[in-house]
Formats: structure tokens, C-alpha cells, sequence
């Protein structure tokens, strides 16, 4: 392409939101995502290597952005530096979200004056927390994301963190129970992404927003999870809603014919939606009970109500989850009746 040849040769250092705007007025049949992500590749323009990370992460472009990565850790300028080492810290964090421990503490250790990668290092931690299960500490991040925003010049980079802070708000106001708030971020997020990778994983949270609602409306999104992960291959998504929450949900409601799952505690979830209660309780009586919802299963099995109360005290105090900690609840005042 003309246009593309180019750019890629200008003597000018482009911008992100530059290109962007080319590619815009260029007809082609490549779209503007493949065109983009191939130029992030190729640009000399120090600009478009370091936003080009967010562009390739936000894009689920992981195998390009590891090279991005690299390009950046070799660059002789410190700013592209200090980009890529956020980016390799996101790319552990998403594939071991158990590293958030060590993780957070080397994000607070990051200084600049940047404030587009200021912004980028508070998202960052907002990952963490929520690997670490303190969504509490979320609500940060939501309050003063206007004022980040505000100093950062490149406005398509804005949108693209925008994005993010609306998975943000999706995970927090699900787990402060505020629904109708937590999937109008949903839908804004499928809306204004290509990634699959965002779409699978906005698709499981409204499927399991369902949890107290509706069978028919939770199985529509984790299906639709399910067929996005297996057209790309994604393992372990897919390995997730097969074996945890397809099984979860169907049990939930006491619908578990032709259900099954190699997972241990929601095998004597669908026992219990059977009525085994005993057979429940055998198979729970062999995991070290360290999840509230293992905690709850128990409860429930036995009908003792204080492994629900301590369940619910679980979802509570340590991972801040009002939403979940509902079934214990919901089970508590069933036997009290």
C-alpha cells in the first residue's frame, strides 16, 4: 500500500493518534486493526513503539506485543524502557495472576513524570488488586481516572484506557452487587473492542451476573464465552468455563443433567443439586476447603450454619465480594425458616 510504504519511511516522528487518523482516510481491504498492528511492528517513530503496547495488548496481540516488549527493552531511549518493563510486568501478571504479590510492589516502585505511563502504572495495580482480591481497592483507580486523563494529550490512547477502566468498573460494581451498573460497563466494553480475549472474559462475568436471576440468560453469555475461546484457541478459558462455571451455574439452579466437570468442588456442587448430600460431603471431606465456595458446598450439604456464616464471612472480609456471598446467605435464611 502507498500510503503505508510511506509512512513507514517519513522522516517525521509520528504519533499513535496520527497514524491512526491516516489510516482512517486510506481505503484498503486490510482494516485499520491489522494495518495498525503490522505498522506498530515495523515504525521507527519512538511514539508508536511505546503506545503501540497498548494498542497490541488491548487487541489481544499478545505474540506481536512480546516483541514490541523487546524492541522497547532495547531501545537506547529510557522512557521506551520503562514502557516495555510495565508491559512485561502486565503480560506476567496475565499469565500468573499469583505474581500480583510481588508484582504490586515493583509497580510502586516505578517513578516518572510521564503521565500517560502514570496512568498506565495505576491501571496496572488495579490489576493487581484484583488478582489479589482486594476489588476494594478498585474503587481508586474509578474515582481519579478523570484526572489521569485529563493531562494526557493523545486522545486515542485515552480511549484505549478508557476501555480498560470499564473492565475495571465491570469487576468492581459486580462484587459491590450494583448490576445494572456493572453490565451497562459490559456492554460498553464489547462495544468498543475487537479483542476476543476482553469479549470472553466480559462474556463469563455476565453469565455469572446471572447467578440469582436466570439460567437461560448466564448459559447464553458463558456459551458464548466458550464459542469465542475455542475459535482462538484459548485453552484456558475454555478449560474454565467447561469445567468451573458451566458446571457452577447448572448446579446453582438444580439443572445438572448431562453436566459434568473434572473439578472436585463443583462435582459435589452437582451432587448436591441431586440431593447426594452424602456423596457431596465424601467428596469435600478431600480438598483442603481453602475457597469460600468449597466452604459454602459444605454448608449447604450439611446444612450447618456455621460453615455459611463462615463462608459468607470469606466473600466478606477477604476478597470484599458482596455479590458471591449472597449464596451463603441466601442458604442461611433458608434454614432459618
Amino acid at each position: 500500500m502507498e500510503v503505508y510504504g510511506s509512512l513507514l519511511s517519513t522522516k517525521y516522528e509520528l504519533t499513535l493518534e496520527q497514524l491512526h487518523n491516516f489510516f482512517l482516510l486510506e481505503e484498503s481491504s486490510e482494516s485499520i486493526t491489522e494495518l495498525t498492528r503490522r505498522f506498530c511492528l515495523q515504525s521507527s517513530s519512538l511514539d508508536i513503539q511505546k503506545k503501540g503496547m497498548e494498542f497490541l495488548y488491548l487487541h489481544g496481540y499478545f505474540d506481536d506485543l512480546m516483541k514490541l516488549i523487546k524492541k522497547n527493552k532495547e531501545s537506547t531511549y529510557f522512557s521506551n524502557n520503562q514502557w516495555a518493563d510495565i508491559y512485561q510486568l502486565m503480560m506476567n501478571l496475565k499469565k500468573n495472576g499469583e505474581l500480583a504479590y510481588t508484582i504490586l510492589p515493583k509497580l510502586n516502585q516505578s517513578k516518572t513524570s510521564d503521565p500517560e505511563l502514570i496512568c498506565l502504572i495505576e491501571i496496572a495495580k488495579a490489576y493487581c488488586y484484583y488478582y489479589m482480591n482486594r476489588v476494594d481497592k478498585l474503587g481508586y483507580i474509578l474515582t481519579t481516572y478523570q484526572q489521569l486523563f485529563s493531562v494526557i494529550e493523545d486522545r486515542l490512547l485515552v480511549s484505549y484506557f478508557k476501555i480498560r477502566i470499564q473492565q475495571l468498573s465491570l469487576i468492581y460494581f459486580m462484587k459491590q452487587n450494583e448490576l445494572i451498573t456493572a453490565r451497562r460497563f459490559a456492554y460498553q466494553t464489547l462495544k468498543e473492542t475487537l479483542n476476543p480475549f476482553i469479549h470472553v472474559d466480559v462474556h463469563i462475568k455476565l453469565g455469572l451476573s446471572y447467578t440469582f436471576e436466570s439460567l437461560e440468560s448466564g448459559m447464553y453469555h458463558l456459551s458464548e464465552a466458550l464459542r469465542i475461546s475455542k475459535k482462538y484457541h484459548y485453552d484456558l478459558a475454555v478449560n474454565i468455563i467447561e469445567q468451573h462455571n458451566i458446571p457452577f451455574l447448572s448446579a446453582h439452579f438444580n439443572q445438572v443433567e448431562n453436566i459434568s466437570t473434572q473439578d472436585k468442588s463443583e462435582q459435589a456442587h452437582i451432587e448436591i443439586a441431586k440431593g447426594n448430600n452424602d456423596k457431596a460431603i465424601e467428596i469435600l471431606n478431600e480438598l483442603p476447603l481453602n475457597t469460600p465456595f468449597q466452604i459454602y458446598y459444605l454448608g449447604k450439604a450439611k446444612r450447618d450454619k456455621q460453615l455459611l456464616l463462615k463462608s459468607y464471612l470469606y466473600f466478606m472480609d477477604k476478597q470484599s465480594d458482596h455479590f458471591f456471598s449472597k449464596l451463603p446467605l441466601c442458604e442461611l435464611k433458608q434454614l432459618n425458616h
